[in-house]
């Protein structure tokens, strides 16, 4: 019989947001890992009856009960309290409202992605500007002053955003020891932003392809995924956005500045499920991507940008290139077709996926060896031998979520953070075990890499890693 590890113990309770697909995977996750929660002292709250039966497996509480703008205070204040731990992976229920929440009653937080409340995203009558995780991001971040210090809320600590923070930082390392940089490893934001630039980092790509295939084939007025179908037409719908590099020439026609805020990033006029960029990731080679809105690619930017004074003297461009399933692909074009209007029926691929990785790291380029890529190439078959009640794509995204609450509950007065924040090693040791072959591979591809074989293309050769070069028009 395994035995596996405990890496902390938590004496207070534990209340789920939401138990869609990452729910329903961290669960026997965080059973295994984090010492003395007992059943009884677990609740989830959730919008409909999925995860019900693994629920009762476990012996844990489930409440099917939507949380909404005017509910949510009345139904939470009897399941949270000082020392508690509120895990949300909900999909329209505001983050911001539950990161107050729990800063009130002394409760620890969590979420992979900062979501609003209905119509944040896609509500025509908000500004694209403000329908943007740069904005959100940037409501998270006032928090610090509002609510300075207090109990630890993590936001954003999934695998993307969050794990691939963590994969920069053992990139950055492993290109200085590559190329002869010596340098010891940095304590601190600046020191980390004075290594990226020293390396000549100029582009990040989150590189992501999921080659993963199910027994059932899709049909037409179905959207599949390996994930929750909610949430990716919900980022797939907001503005395409990037943190956006010094060493950009060609400003975007479609692309849009904020007048608030870091300015660390930029938008497109349209929704990332329509906006395709190059890619390259070790196993799948040339990558056509989805540029969906992720918050890493703000953080990242953000993060690594070194300043004299007011004024910005280095950034990395960074985004997120995501190839779905092949189902999930047929889903988006099927879904763009019909003018964003959803499809009838939904499925998440689980048990009927026979095969396929979830190939996705982190493409840091523009050094002295080009491009490397760093991170997890995890197969179905790796994933199912590991967990149950995931698959590669979930497995990768839970463990996240599991080692950032063990971070949390052993630094349980840090106050808002984000993954680029946190201990990277301590994230990366809990989550090895799980992430299958972790590699690190160079390459000499480039974006303009045996580009105009048919037909002429105006591209920009003298600096391949230029935004123009990588978005497909």
């Amino acid at each position: 019989m395994t035995t596996h590890k405990v890496h902390v113990t938590f004496p207070g309770r534990l209340l789920f947001i939401g138990f869609g697909s990452i729910g329903q995977g961290v669960l026997p996750l965080i059973m295994r890992h984090i010492g003395g929660l007992a059943p009884e002292r677990i609740t989830i709250i959730t919008a409909d009856d999925a995860g019900r039966a693994e629920a009762e497996e476990f012996g844990i509480r489930f409440i099917n009960h939507p949380l909404t703008r005017e509910n949510f205070r009345h139904v939470l204040d009897p399941l949270v309290g000082r020392g508690d731990f509120v895990l949300n992976l909900s999909v329209d229920v505001s983050s911001i409202a539950l990161i107050k929440l729990c800063h009130e009653k002394g409760a620890l937080y969590l979420d992979t992605c900062i979501e609003p409340w209905p119509g944040g995203y896609t509500d025509p009558n908000i500004p694209a500007s403000r329908r943007t995780n740069y904005a959100l991001r940037e409501e998270a971040l006032e928090l610090r002053k509002s609510h300075p210090n207090g109990p630890t809320a993590v936001i954003t600590h999934g695998a993307n955003p969050g794990l691939v923070s963590h994969f920069v930082k053992q990139a950055l390392l492993d290109i200085a020891a590559d190329t002869d940089v010596d340098v010891s490893e940095p304590k601190d934001r600046d020191g980390w932003a004075a290594l990226a630039q020293q390396l000549g980092i100029k582009v990040i790509h989150i590189a992501e392809r999921d080659t993963q295939i199910s027994s059932i084939p899709k049909v037409p007025g179905e959207f599949v995924n390996t994930w929750s179908v909610d949430g990716f037409v919900s980022e797939g719908c907001q503005p395409a956005e990037l943190g956006w590099g010094t060493h950009e020439r060609h400003f975007p026609r479609d692309g849009r500045q904020h007048d608030f805020g870091r300015r660390s990033a930029i938008y497109l006029t349209q929704p990332g499920c329509a906006t395709r960029v190059r890619t390259w990731t070790p196993r799948a080679g040339n990558v056509h991507g989805f540029l969906i809105t992720h918050g890493e690619s703000i953080s990242i930017s953000d993060y690594l940008t070194v300043r004299d004074g007011e004024r910005v003297v280095y950034r990395p461009t960074v985004h997120y290139a995501y190839h779905p399933s092949d189902n999930a692909v047929l889903s988006v074009h099927e879904f763009v077709g019909k003018n964003y209007e959803m499809q009838p029926r939904k499925r998440i691929m689980m048990r009927d996926i026979t095969d396929g990785i979830d190939e996705l790291g982190v493409l840091l380029a523009g050094h002295r060896k080009n491009a490397y890529w760093y991170g997890s190439q995890l197969s179905i078959h790796e994933a199912r031998d590991l967990a149950p009640y995931n698959s590669a794509t979930s497995l990768q995204v839970t463990v996240a979520a599991l080692s950032g609450m063990i971070w949390a509950i052993e630094n349980p007065s840090a106050g808002l953070v984000e993954p680029d924040d946190i201990d990277f090693r301590r994230n990366l040791e809990i989550c090895m075990p799980y992430l299958g072959p972790v590699v690190g591979k160079y390459t000499d591809w480039t974006p303009v890499t045996d580009r105009g074989r048919l037909f002429p293309e105006d591209l920009d050769e003298a600096d391949p890693w230029q935004f123009r070069n990588v978005r497909v028009i």
